[in-house]
């Protein structure tokens, strides 16, 4: 049952052939067993999720419902805010952290009767690597490879049956890279559908909070608890948040989808553009209307993105840098330096690039419904190649040429496996749209997983 489906879990426990509380005593024992190997947790809060299922277990005993994820076993990213573990965002800085209040994020899954299993491993503050002496974790698909950056133990612990849906955040890729590399299904909203109160920064205006899990209906029924006006957070959208499991099943006959085959397919593995060719006529058949666009001007934006989350990272940690640099990792403190060094004209140049990109984003949605892309224009890198990426800025400009647009625009998309390669490694490719549109993108997703079944593969997981 630990590579059920969230959905399928919950409908098990709401008719009360599965126990909340034996169900978490499994998941616990499968932690205890196995994530010795895949470091996916950096806490684990056995005794406290426990008694959560058990009083889910009462309250569903009592005909008392509070939704898809009433007692269904989960695990947040270790940048959210809990005041029952410390809260680490990665770092040694903040390794002894215990907030003295949740994040909103948090108090909304455990008010919808989420059963909390712990923290999850991740980057150092969010940015592309791990702090030297935290453990990374490991994808379950291969040890050898990227789990992705930086929502790392967010992707590893649902792909290897650890938890049944995970919370990841997204500044240039985030929920998507690991999404892509553990396949699995994770939707990075619209800039302020999800409140950041209580999450740790790396670059606030591109910060997104979002849900990873093994199947779109499973990330939409995340989505639909975690969404929405926050009074503490001012950047939270107003708009109403939709019905995101009641619309999984109206299809998308008449839906219009675009494609700019340049942007999509040229200079992009093979293997990966077939895998989206192919999903191209999975959209067809289901109805939709495939239609040629031209995307808006991006590669300047893109070569923007280090330097735009360097300045916004340097002011979220000038409370803590350069006072203690010697506690931060290489990575994360030569991008703070890069952004305590950008000149003010150098900022407007990268503000005035991303209004003139939001703007021609926006016209292209007038024109279809959601937007047709990969995830990454290369196959699933192995720790040795990611190692001598490091060394060139230029290829983490090319990775980042089908994310960062969306976290520079704030437009939603939905990542989601589409195939495997030849070694049988994950392939993945992204659903895109206008603001709030992640219903449209989640009901999307769902018809192409009725037709295929690469979101069901599930990775060999040796037992200890």
């Amino acid at each position: 049952m630990e590579f059920d489906t969230l959905l399928q879990v919950s409908d098990a426990i709401r008719r009360r052939e599965v126990s909340p509380v034996a169900l978490t005593e499994a998941m616990l024992a499968r932690i205890e067993r196995l994530d010795g190997h895949y470091h996916s947790y950096v806490t684990v809060v056995g005794e406290r999720a426990v008694a959560q299922a058990e009083k889910a277990e009462r309250e569903i005993g009592k005909g008392i419902w509070r939704g898809p994820l009433h007692g269904v076993p989960i695990a947040v990213k270790d940048l959210c805010n809990t005041t029952y573990a410390p809260t680490t965002a990665g770092t040694k800085i903040y390794r002894d952290f215990v907030p003295d209040h949740n994040a909103t994020v948090v108090d909304r899954l455990e008010a919808a009767g989420a059963v909390t299993l712990g923290k999850l491993t991740m980057t150092e503050g969010a940015y592309t690597s791990h702090h030297p002496e935290v453990q990374p974790a490991i994808n379950p698909w291969s040890a050898g490879h990227w789990t992705g950056s930086s929502s790392s133990g967010s992707g590893a612990a649902p792909a290897a049956g650890l938890a049944y849906g995970s919370l990841g955040s997204d500044t240039g890729g985030s929920i998507r890279f690991p999404s892509a590399a553990c396949a699995l299904t994770g939707i990075k909203p619209s800039w302020g559908r999800v409140s950041r109160h209580g999450v740790f920064a790396l670059a606030d205006s591109l910060d997104h909070v979002g849900p990873m899990a093994r199947s779109a209906g499973d990330a939409a029924a995340i989505l639909g608890v975690i969404a929405g006006l926050d009074p503490n957070d001012p950047t939270t959208l107003t708009a109403p948040v939709g019905d995101y499991l009641g619309e999984l099943q109206a299809g998308i006959r008449g839906m219009t989808i675009g494609i700019d085959r340049s942007y999509a397919l040229e200079n992009v593995d093979p293997q990966i553009a077939e895998a989206l060719s192919q999903a191209e006529a999975v959209f067809r058949s289901l109805g939709a209307t495939i239609r040629e666009v031209r995307f808006p001007p991006h590669e300047k934006l893109v070569e923007m993105w280090i330097p735009m989350c360097a300045v916004e990272t340097a002011v979220a940690h000038r409370a803590t840098y350069p006072e203690r640099a010697g506690d931060y990792g290489p990575e994360l403190a030569g991008l703070i330096e890069e952004g305590r060094r950008l000149g003010g004209l150098d900022l407007c140049d990268i503000l005035h690039e991303r209004l003139k990109f939001n703007g021609a984003l926006a016209a292209l949605f007038t024109e279809v419904d959601l937007l047709l892309i990969p995830t990454m224009p290369m196959l699933l890198p192995t720790l040795e190649q990611l190692a001598a990426f490091g060394e060139d800025p230029a290829v983490l400009v090319s990775l980042l040429r089908f994310t960062a647009p969306f976290d520079f625009s704030g437009f939603p998309t939905i990542t989601m496996p589409n195939g495997f390669d030849a070694d049988g490694l994950p392939l993945s490719m992204q659903l895109a749209g206008p603001p709030v549109s992640e219903g449209r993108l989640a009901r999307a997703a769902h018809a192409y997983q009725t037709q295929t079944d690469w979101h069901a593969r599930r990775p060999a997981i040796p037992e200890a």
